[in-house]
């Protein structure tokens, strides 16, 4: 696969996971628009003239099925589809290796992956076209604002993972020195614009003190790299590794220590809950085995990664890399201390203030945390 595929499969999955598609409001009211009026399928997000991504089925040789009432022991397993972002990537691996090594048929689970972009993928969770999926928190916010009936029940990113990068030479060290800076960003909109209001925010800064140079070619990066900007948004396991494989160290910064916005994580529609709700519990504990088992071994993750995408070993260094910084940004304080995948009430209520401030007006309507997570899915911790 080649290098430009690997920087769009990391923009939209989670490190990747990244889950990089603006959920720009116009376009959130129209998909939102289409759902009530239709459950029809939604654009694949393939990238204009390459294949459309491939579709991981149900676990070898488990039966698919009709969906039942609970999960585990034996019997007939819950089928559940969940979407995760745009295309197959090593970012995904902890639901490939918890497919491949039987953890969801033994969860009593029968899961069938589908690749979405993530306005795509919010809308069809909330309209039960898919039992779940992976979508940004920051978009999870103003989807509910805007009455898509969908609740985050399990944290993944624990760390944001969008950042501002730059290289090591070029004098920024923290957010205060942006200032008068030229930033790339592919758009203003999404996680990493919103993610870049409240690093300047932290500084006491606004977008009006920064030149923002918009590059909606995701090229944020070869900009750097040229000095056409003095930095960029981007995610901790993407372009910061790009431009280290390429031999120019760069410094990372976060927007954690400022503003704790919700990473990107599992979601499901208030419908699902009711009716899945074993199921998906079932499922949210074997991905989180699987999230331990390859922070513990990062190898069977990548294992697991290569039997779905072959072509990652042949950049064996750097997908291992990406892998390894994904791992890093699962990791939180608060996860140490309430469990994998635990979702923190207070940082929630931190974003969602922040968020509210926004000039976009990206919260629609008032909103209380409750109507934003669910943390009945979680294993006990």
């Amino acid at each position: 696969m080649s290098r430009s595929i690997h920087r769009t499969a990391a923009r939209r999955s989670p490190g990747s996971p990244r889950l990089e598609r603006a959920l720009v409001l116009p376009v959130l009211a129209a998909l939102l628009a289409a759902a009530c009026a239709s459950p029809a399928a939604s654009p694949t997000g393939a990238v204009p003239g390459s294949p459309a991504p491939p579709s991981v089925g149900p676990s070898e040789g488990a039966p698919s099925g009709s969906p039942v009432a609970g999960s585990g022991g034996s019997g007939a397993l819950s089928h559940l589809t969940v979407g995760l972002g745009y295309i197959p990537s090593v970012q995904f691996a902890q639901f490939y290796l918890a497919q491949q090594a039987g953890y969801y048929r033994d969860a009593g689970v029968d899961v069938a992956f589908e690749n979405k972009i993530d306005p795509d993928l919010i809308v069809l969770v909330g309209q039960g076209a898919l039992d779940a999926g992976i979508a940004d928190g920051t978009s999870v916010i103003p989807a509910v604002s805007q009455g898509i009936p969908i609740r985050y029940i399990a944290t993944i990113y624990g760390t944001f993972p969008n950042i501002v990068f730059a290289k090591a030479n070029s004098g920024i060290t923290n957010a205060a020195d942006l200032k008068g800076k030229r930033i790339g960003t592919p758009c203003k909109c999404g996680s990493s614009w919103i993610m870049l209001q409240a690093l300047l925010h932290s500084a006491g800064l606004s977008t009006g003190d920064v030149q923002v140079v918009e590059y909606p070619d995701f090229s944020q990066e070869a900009a750097v790299a040229r000095g056409a900007v003095d930095a960029a948004t981007g995610y901790a396991n993407n372009e910061p590794l790009q431009l280290q494989s390429q031999g120019q160290p760069v410094t990372v910064l976060h927007v954690d220590q400022s503003v704790p916005l919700p990473g990107p994580g599992l979601i499901a529609s208030t419908a699902t809950i009711a009716a899945k709700g074993p199921a998906l519990k079932a499922f949210v504990a074997a991905t989180l085995r699987a999230m331990r088992e390859i922070a513990a071994n990062p190898q069977s993750g990548f294992d697991a990664a290569v039997k779905v995408v072959p072509e990652l070993a042949s950049q064996r260094a750097l997908q291992m890399a990406i892998l390894q910084a994904t791992i890093a940004t699962w990791r939180s304080p608060y996860g140490a201390a309430h469990g994998l995948g635990a979702i923190d009430p207070a940082a929630w209520q931190a974003s969602l203030t922040f968020m509210s401030s926004l000039p976009e007006h990206l919260v629609a309507r008032p909103l209380t945390v409750d109507q934003l997570i669910d943390p009945s899915l979680l294993p006990a911790s």
